[in-house]
């Protein structure tokens, strides 16, 4: 199942608008008036917005996808169990045996198109391309790019693709037309099927590179070589790019399990108006929630409370842990939430995580509560700390701040972490807690690669201030005069160059002080290609006969202190 613009689906793009989804400054996905000006996959950011000045740029987000692509997969399983999901908008399906109840190949393809249509039509939330491409006598459906407004349904044109593996079905759905939807290989032609396709069919971008200035330039021409021979020249992923050719699948298709049902809920009758009587029902809950995950192996980090009243009031709340979320501290979290809604501190469901009906008054007592695990990861245990116990003080600290943003709102409480970037007010940003702590950028320890040594990768930063960092960073900036031995202003020329050594440095009007050592200059040219955020600049590092020490920066002929060292 293979699904081109399936980012764009999950994120509710509709044909008019102009949009583009990009992955390491790279476009992956395009919508259809995007496309018309010109923004294809494979374009770098920079031309795509040449193109199509109001490109609307989105970021790729694989859960949000998954989530979206989970009712278009249920669809797929009401023909048969065994599906099998590569990525979001991927899929393969196993056809020997659902194709005899429906009567072949053909008609199976046609009545998964037609649902994978009607969950099109229904769903509010994913419009756009579904699709499904199977393999090993499988079955693919594409979607194209059909896109209905939130709660309005859009017929869409879905193409099906069966051929004897799943990368021959793939090409098969890729070889569809709108007039013509269904393409069937027939069962023993797979291999003529692939020959006229091109060598980057194979998805392999260096062995096509390879083979193609070897006079290889389809895939009829890389299977015709000796099996043996590509092995020797070729290697083992070469071996299997070359079964891929002749039309033989690596592997049989996997199972796909769908996911258990973990949510917990209870009815309270009569309606409980108290918050202790609903807090009593909701330590059972998670206490049945934590024994159902832990059955499984799983933790979870973020869970959904939602809770009804007897006026059908619907209320729902998100509360995420940095960590496993234990029954205790489960229960502890659901009894802030309760003590909110019922106390009256926090009736609205407006915040950042909460739904966005607008602000919801209790009036009545609460009839149903529900626990929903919202994200759940392998529960790989508590870690002790270097003595052997557990860090008790971490656990109330932690406990604390939950508590705290309970009080006054997940954007209340926020924790530093640190990332990449040239700027020292760049280094640090703030994240609710609870969030992940990933760097805004990357170039920060915590959110780099690890090599297989165990050593960081660190991605270097052009212009970025080298270490020591300074200790207190000055928002917004003081202005500074920095001057030479004769009182003129130092200056730094287009080449990088000072004619005269800084001598005397004055903070925001007070007393001259004298300079004992400087650095620089570190010149820094950002955003050349926009005019409106253009910024040339230049940094020196500062030490005055007083003990202080500064980063000073240069633009536009104005002198600033950025940042001081301790």
């Amino acid at each position: 199942m293979w699904c081109p613009d399936w980012p764009l689906t999950a994120a509710g793009v509709g044909h008019d608008e102009a949009a583009a989804v990009v992955v390491a400054n790279r476009v992956v996905a395009s919508s259809l008036a995007a496309w018309h000006d010109g923004v294809v996959r494979g374009l770098r950011r920079r031309e795509a917005q040449g193109r199509c000045p109001s490109l609307r740029v989105l970021a790729a987000d694989p859960a949000q996808e998954a989530r979206a692509f989970e009712p278009v997969v249920a669809a797929v399983e009401s023909f048969a169990p065994r599906v099998e999901v590569t990525r979001p908008g991927q899929c393969a399906l196993a056809t020997r045996g659902p194709s005899r109840y429906f009567g072949g190949d053909e008609a199976l393809a046609r009545a998964i198109a037609d649902r994978v249509r009607a969950v099109a039509w229904c769903d509010a939330t994913a419009a756009p391309e579904p699709g499904v491409s199977t393999g090993a006598d499988a079955a693919g459906c594409v979607g194209d790019s059909a896109v209905a407004a939130p709660g309005v349904g859009a017929a869409m044109p879905v193409r099906v693709g069966v051929a004897d593996g799943a990368f021959a079905a793939t090409l098969a759905a890729r070889a569809t037309t709108d007039d013509e939807p269904v393409r069937v290989v027939a069962p023993g032609t797979t291999a003529a099927f692939l020959a006229p396709f091109p060598i980057g069919a194979l998805n392999r971008p260096e062995l096509a590179d390879l083979l193609t200035r070897l006079g290889i330039r389809t895939l009829g021409d890389f299977a015709a070589l000796p099996a043996a021979d590509v092995l020797a020249r070729f290697g083992v992923d070469g071996s299997h790019a070359h079964r891929l050719a002749r039309g033989v699948d690596e592997r049989p298709l996997s199972s796909r399990r769908p996911p258990p049902e973990l949510a917990v809920q209870c009815e309270l009758d009569p309606p409980a108006n108290r918050v202790d009587i609903a807090a009593f029902a909701a330590k059972g809950l998670a206490e049945e929630l934590h024994h159902r995950l832990s059955s499984r192996g799983l933790a979870c980090t973020r869970v959904l409370v939602e809770a009804e009243t007897e006026h059908g009031e619907r209320l729902a709340r998100l509360w995420r842990h940095d960590g496993a979320l234990t029954a205790a501290a489960m229960a502890e979290r659901v009894r802030w939430q309760l003590d909110g809604w019922l106390a009256g501190a926090a009736p609205g469901r407006g915040g950042a995580d909460a739904d966005v009906d607008g602000i919801v008054d209790v009036t009545a007592g609460l009839t149903l509560l529900r626990l929903v695990p919202d994200e759940v990861k392998a529960d790989n245990g508590r870690a002790l700390g270097f003595w052997g116990g557990v860090a008790d003080a971490d656990e109330r600290a932690a406990r604390a701040l939950a508590r705290l943003q309970g009080m006054l709102g997940p954007d209340a409480v926020t924790t530093g972490v640190l990332s990449g970037g040239r700027n020292p007010d760049e280094h640090v940003h703030l994240v609710r807690w609870g969030d992940p702590r990933e760097p805004a950028r990357p170039g920060a320890p915590g959110g780099a690669p690890v090599r297989a040594d165990g050593r960081v990768e660190v991605p270097p930063w052009p212009g970025r201030l080298q270490p020591p960092a300074p200790a207190t960073v000055h928002r917004p900036a003081t202005p500074a005069e920095l001057v030479d031995a004769a009182g003129e202003q130092v200056a730094v020329t287009g080449r990088g160059m000072v004619p005269t050594e800084p001598a005397r440095l004055r903070v925001d009007g007070g007393v001259w002080v004298d300079v004992v050592a400087w650095a620089g200059p570190w010149p820094v040219d950002e955003r050349w290609w926009d005019p409106a955020s253009h910024r040339r600049r230049a940094r020196f590092q500062v030490a005055l006969h007083t003990g202080a020490a500064h980063l000073v920066t240069v633009e536009g002929g104005r002198w600033w202190v950025e940042a001081s060292y301790d």
